[in-house]
């Protein structure tokens, strides 16, 4: 006997996708929980290594996902809508991929069936950030698009 043809509900259309297999989308980086800060004077969005304070740092998941927007209010839910639009969101992630119309890459666990994958190709958060219960000033923590630190100079008397 065949075995059943898989779902590959990953490739569709966003706009095609139930809630469960959008959520499914999520690739377990952890970047989006990493915090940002925008420029004031030119608007735009600098990267931290500074996680929320729910990212388990050992797996890059949340650790109250079901609680977070009461835990955390600013926390955003992801829609594909959002997904397009926010410009912070990585270029790995699965979300934006999939609202661009682009396909998932090889190390998503949809596509390759290992969770630990994304861990692996080093494009989630583990071993590089740190809890925003730990880390201090914001400031301190900037980090370029590959999550590499900047060595800043915060002298606010700079023009």
């Amino acid at each position: 006997m065949a075995d059943a043809p898989v779902d590959k509900f990953w490739e569709r259309p966003v706009e095609t996708l139930n809630r469960d297999q959008w959520e499914a989308l999520c690739d377990g980086c952890g970047n989006c929980c990493l915090h940002k800060l925008e420029d004031e004077d030119t608007g735009a969005v600098l990267r931290t290594n500074v996680a929320c304070r729910l990212l388990d740092l050992k797996t890059a998941r949340c650790s109250d996902y079901r609680h977070r927007r009461a835990l955390v209010p600013d926390c955003l839910r992801l829609t594909p809508r959002l997904a397009a639009e926010l410009p912070w969101l990585p270029v790995t992630c699965a979300y934006r991929l999939r609202a661009d119309g682009d396909p998932l890459p090889a190390w998503h666990y949809l596509v390759c069936g290992d969770r630990e994958e994304v861990h692996r190709a080093k494009i989630s958060v583990v071993g590089r950030a740190i809890s925003e219960v730990l880390a201090g000033p914001l400031e301190e923590h900037i980090v370029s698009e590959d999550g590499v630190m900047f060595d800043h100079d915060w002298d606010e008397t700079d023009d």
